[in-house]
């Protein structure tokens, strides 16, 4: 048996036991969803014929505090009719954040959402609509997070250079990705410190830094008839607010329409807010941010995650022709 299916295997009887703390039947069903940053089930009740998401974080990864501070967000988005979040499912004694030990390991957080209804934007065909939507919806709660007075008990990261790239790599280092020999460790090196030049000179002013999704991808957009609702928080926090096309492009930044992509998203995100030239011309230096951060993420999440398994070494060589592109002044140019 592979550690993933170790790690399932182990995880399975405890979340059985803290689905028993909610209001679900002993006839619930629980499916595994996915394995990525999270491990997520699908909960599907025969008795009430109530569905929902129940998501178990990594260790090490968020505080309870950050947990109960996304849920706050999600909570005053929807308040605001800002965007449509899945409304967090409290356990019996009213607590919407539990913490459970997996052998012995760090405790790991559990939430449960409702089950929306509705799938994804399809990834075939003309994606330039759903590109604009996110764009929309990215601006929207960037004004939303700008105005927004939070708890004093709010609590939740910043994705600085220093946590993507730097010394606290929250997803796994770069340099430890598959694949990475000498060659690729120079070229990456000279593209790492020519972002982290480029994001300083650009700055953290609060108009181009602030709270965010920080991972608005068409994976996390559902559809439903007229409706759109915008899911996994889990990454939210303060980020450049450009970022969020960086993240909206995850795994496929080398595509040929990456620039009709973000020509839309900007449509949308204008639509809503105004940006400046500065605003424009870091995008490709986040994008680049973006993507030396998941080449950690897959490195340090290969053993688990079949999303980083089927990425593998190749993601590393995509790395390397899009470094010498950005470097060259080549990249979306």
């Amino acid at each position: 048996m592979d550690k993933a299916a170790i790690m399932i295997s182990s995880l399975d009887a405890v979340v059985r036991n803290v689905l028993a703390e909610y209001d679900f039947s002993p006839d619930a069903k629980i499916t595994l969803a996915n394995v990525s940053e999270n491990t997520t089930y699908r909960v599907d009740d025969p008795r009430s014929g109530r569905s929902a998401a129940l998501r178990v974080s990594r260790p090490e990864y968020h505080s309870k505090d950050e947990v109960e501070s996304e849920l706050t967000w999600m909570d005053a988005l929807r308040g605001a009719g800002i965007v449509r979040p899945p409304l967090a499912i409290a356990a019996r004694d009213g607590s919407r954040v539990k913490s459970v030990v997996v052998n012995g390991a760090q405790p790991r957080h559990v939430a449960v959402f409702e089950w929306l209804p509705g799938s994804a934007p399809s990834t075939e065909g003309d994606l330039v609509p759903s590109f604009r939507v996110l764009g929309a919806l990215a601006a929207k709660m960037h004004l939303h997070g700008l105005a927004w007075k939070p708890p004093a008990t709010f609590r939740r990261y910043s994705c600085d250079y220093d946590a993507a790239l730097g010394s606290k790599a929250l997803w796994g280092r770069w340099q430890d990705g598959l694949g990475i020999g000498s060659s690729e460790q120079s070229l990456l090196s000279r593209l790492d410190a020519e972002i982290k030049r480029r994001l300083d000179e650009y700055g953290q002013s609060r108009d181009r830094f602030g709270l965010a999704h920080n991972d608005l991808r068409l994976a996390n957009l559902l559809h439903d008839g007229d409706n759109f609702y915008v899911i996994d928080f889990d990454d939210c926090g303060f980020a450049w607010f450009m970022y969020d096309f960086a993240t909206a492009v995850s795994f496929i930044e080398d595509d040929p329409l990456v620039g009709e992509w973000m020509t839309s998203w900007l449509d949308g995100y204008l639509s809503q807010r105004p940006l400046t030239t500065s605003d424009f011309d870091i995008i490709p230096t986040l994008i680049m941010y973006r993507r030396l951060l998941l080449l950690g993420w897959v490195g340090s999440h290969y053993d688990y995650a079949q999303e980083a398994r089927d990425l593998g070494v190749g993601y590393t060589t995509g790395t390397c022709r899009l470094a010498e592109d950005y470097l060259a002044g080549r990249y979306l140019r």
